[in-house]
Parts: C-alpha cells; sequence; structure tokens
C-alpha cells in the first residue's frame, strides 16, 4: 500500500469518450467527491445513501437547472480506485457535459491527468503495476486475442508469475545477507547447489516469457502480413478479395501499385495488418523502383509473407528461384499459386508434388479465399497462447525480463567463479529490482509518469 496523502484532492474527468452520444459518464474520485457532488444535486441527500446505489435528481448551478442525471455511488474503499467515487451519467452533448465539469471545477474538483484513475487505484493497492498497464491494453484491445491477452494480465495472471519468482529468490537473498553477517565465523545458511538449481529453473521461466514476447507482440499490434509478388500477380485483387472491399486498384497494366497498401483483418479472433506491396521486378521507372525498394524493405520486416506466384504466366524454374530467395530472408511465407482458372491440371499436379504447402486458388473466388484465410491462422503458432500460458505483451516487461535473465546469469557465473558472497548477493539484488519494476514493488516518479500518461484522460 503507499501513501495516500496527496490523493485528497478531488479529481474529475469524462469517462466516455469525446463528441455528442446519448449519454455521457463524468466520473469523479477523492475523499470529496460525495459531499461535492451534493453540493449542486436536487435530488436525495448523497451523504446518507449506501455504496453501489444509483439516483435521480438534477444537477443546478445556483438556481440554473442543467440537466437532468442519474448519479451512482462507490464508497471507499469499494471503488476502482478505493477512494469514494461519483459517477455521473447525464445527456450526451457536448454543451451539457462542459457545463457540468465547470460547476464542479468552481466547487473544487480539478481536471484529472491522463490515467489518473487508474494511478491511484495502484497507489492505493487496488492491483500492481503490470495489472493497471493491462488496463490501456484493454480498452485498446481490437481483436479477442488481444482482448484475451489483456483481460489476462489484468486478472493477475502474469503478475502471479512474477510475483511467485520473486518470493523463492527473496528466500535465498535473505539468507546470503544473513551470511554477510555472520562472515567471520564461515557459516552456510544457503547451499550454493539449492541456489543454483533454484535460479536455472527461475531462468528456465523467465527465457519462456522472454520467447513469448514475439507472440505478445503480433497479438497486441497485429500480425504484418506483406502480400508479395510479381507485378500482375493478383495481390492487389487478392487483399481486396480478403477485406471484401475494392481498397486497391486492379488493373492488368503491371507495376500499378507503386507503394505499400494497408489495412487490417481479423482472422479467427487474431489482427492481421495486411500489406500490398509494389511488384517485385527490374524496372527503369524511378517511382516504381522506390516502390520494389520498399517491398523488399517490407518483407524483412514481416511475421508473415504470402508470396503470390502467377500461375499463367510463372515457368517453374522461375518458382523455384523465388522460393529461394523467400528462404533466404528467415520469414515465415506462404506459398500461394495464384489464377488457378487459368491453367490447366497437368502443371497444378507438377507443382504440387514439388512444393506439397503450396497452396492454388483464384483470387476472384471467395470459398477460395476463406480457405486461404483458414491456412494464414495455422502458420501463426498461437499453440502457447489458446493453451493459456503467459504472454508477454508489453515492451517494459520485456525489456526488465532481459535485465533480470542478465542478473542471474552472474549469480550462476559468480556461484561457479567462486566469487565472494557479497558479489553474489548484488546479483540477486538486482534480479529482485527488475523483477519488482514489473510489478510495481521497484517504482519511480519517472516511471509511473510515463506509464501513465500514455493513458486516455478519465481512466
Amino acid at each position: 500500500m503507499h501513501d495516500l496523502a496527496h490523493n485528497e484532492d478531488t479529481i474529475i474527468a469524462l469517462a466516455t469518450p469525446q463528441g455528442i452520444g446519448a449519454i455521457g459518464v463524468i466520473r469523479l474520485s477523492g475523499q470529496s467527491s460525495i459531499s461535492l457532488v451534493n453540493k449542486v444535486f436536487k435530488g436525495k441527500d448523497l451523504e446518507r445513501q449506501e455504496s453501489h446505489t444509483i439516483h435521480f435528481g438534477t444537477i443546478r448551478d445556483g438556481d440554473k437547472i442543467l440537466d437532468e442525471v442519474l448519479v451512482s455511488l462507490f464508497i471507499a474503499p469499494k471503488s476502482f480506485t478505493k477512494e469514494n467515487v461519483v459517477e455521473i451519467s447525464c445527456h450526451g452533448s457536448n454543451f451539457i457535459i462542459r457545463q457540468v465539469i465547470q460547476v464542479f471545477i468552481r466547487k473544487g474538483a480539478r481536471p484529472a491527468k491522463p490515467g489518473e484513475f487508474t494511478k491511484r487505484a495502484f497507489m492505493n493497492g487496488q492491483f500492481d503495476l503490470a495489472q493497471a498497464e493491462a488496463v490501456a491494453d484493454l480498452i485498446n484491445a481490437d481483436s479477442e486475442a488481444a482482448h484475451h491477452a489483456a483481460l489476462n494480465q489484468m486478472r493477475g495472471g502474469f503478475s502471479g508469475e512474477i510475483k511467485h519468482l520473486r518470493e523463492e529468490l527473496i528466500h535465498f537473498a535473505s539468507m546470503i545477507e544473513l551470511e554477510l553477517d555472520f562472515g567471520e565465523e564461515d557459516v552456510e545458511f544457503a547451499s550454493r547447489e539449492d541456489l543454483k538449481k533454484l535460479v536455472n529453473r527461475l531462468l528456465e521461466v523467465i527465457n519462456a516469457l522472454i520467447h513469448s514476447f514475439d507472440l505478445g507482440n503480433v497479438i497486441k499490434n497485429g500480425v504484418p502480413t506483406v502480400i508479395a509478388g510479381k507485378p500482375n500477380a493478383g495481390k492487389s485483387t487478392l487483399l481486396n478479395a480478403l477485406l471484401n472491399e475494392e481498397k486497391a486498384i486492379v488493373s492488368d497494366i503491371a507495376g500499378t501499385t507503386r507503394d505499400f497498401i494497408e489495412d487490417e483483418l481479423i482472422i479467427g479472433g487474431v489482427a492481421f495488418r495486411f500489406i500490398d506491396t509494389a511488384g517485385l521486378r527490374e524496372t527503369k521507372d524511378t517511382i516504381e523502383a522506390i516502390g520494389v525498394e520498399r517491398t523488399q524493405a517490407k518483407m524483412k520486416q514481416a511475421s508473415l509473407i504470402i508470396y503470390l506466384f502467377d500461375l499463367a504466366d510463372t515457368s517453374t524454374v522461375e518458382m523455384n528461384k523465388e522460393i529461394n530467395r523467400l528462404e533466404n530472408t528467415g520469414v515465415p511465407f506462404l506459398k500461394l499459386g495464384n489464377k488457378l482458372d487459368k491453367v490447366d491440371d497437368t502443371l497444378v499436379e507438377s507443382l504440387q508434388s514439388q512444393h506439397p504447402d503450396m497452396l492454388f486458388l483464384s483470387a476472384k473466388e471467395p470459398e477460395q479465399v476463406e480457405i486461404l484465410k483458414e491456412r494464414i491462422l495455422e502458420l501463426v503458432n498461437l499453440d502457447k497462447f489458446k493453451r493459456g500460458d503467459t504472454v508477454v505483451t508489453n515492451i517494459r516487461h520485456y525489456d526488465s525480463l532481459l535485465q533480470t535473465k542478465n542478473s542471474l546469469e552472474a549469480v550462476i557465473n559468480g556461484i561457479d567463479g567462486s566469487v565472494t558472497n557479497d558479489f553474489v548477493a548484488m546479483d540477486i539484488r538486482r534480479a529482485l529490482h527488475y523483477l519488482g519494476e514489473i510489478t510495481g514493488e521497484i517504482t519511480t516518479d519517472d516511471l509511473l509518469a510515463n506509464i501513465f500518461s500514455k493513458f486516455c484522460i478519465g481512466k
């Protein structure tokens, strides 16, 4: 539990999105929030009502009625911030919302800073820092997978693992610190072999969490998927078919797409960022050449490449050459033979025998595009995520885990190198520090300011 002294003021913000809507919800938090609202509310005496009750009445500025509202009461500590919280549901007129907020500011409330409600919840011990960060991720989740990952973290899945690791390490740290107090007596309270076993076990878990970040990153931000191939292979037609809209220009003229076109599609609860690129070929057209360069750069950055071959206009030798080049990129790729409607079965059978994993379709056929979506989903390894394993989605957590790993490896090296207890203890303390940064046992004002400044106002 953190010091609450600096939270005595009452903060106010609009909790619903800006813009005209059916209702707007104005949120206040602070010790005086209920008494402050009571001054301008005409209805029941709010200071005599129970927590988690809703009351109808009017908000008045002197004798002037601003709006008819519903007031929801959450009395400390039974609220999101663990302070007295009032939520006022008024009509969603920008004018009304502005007038109501101004009344409360004149009565002594102050506008909330970005993320200040969630920051107060953290400071008051409602949840730890990793869970607080998950609140923002949950708000921004735009796919089922991102929602699931954020919800799991907010409910303490990730924090539980980190806290368990930290508690085990604290025990050994205390034993070694005790040895330092008895340094002249040559006693050993902590078996070095047991410590090595513990640290190696912790490293296994931490390495698994570190490796999960690649998956966590695509879950949170979407899978960057590049659609590439020679000019006129049907890339733009495929993009339009995937998105089910005429997003890209489709033409028989090679080199129509000069730059890249990007859009997002949810497949099986996972967001994919599809990027339609300029065709790969030698060209003297300066603008097209720049597009080709950008295509090659995008392919290197992708998590998945869908490479289209024009079955009607590409030789087997050329296909094999392109496949070898793709293998050298190190990026997972899907071989896609397009324009199936323009070739005979003999060619398809020949290619299938050489490349059993190649998919054949006509981008104009919706049923075949659905099969492609299924194959795309298979190529993104979500087994770990589907099992419910903890997945790291936050770059700050990832960095702290890397630092923890380095510190734990230093502990092992120190034990093997027979370094003195004070150096082993220092490396353990460093590991504890970085683990504590994740969940908030170790914080600085700069760290908190950086985290919560990225939240929206009102959350």
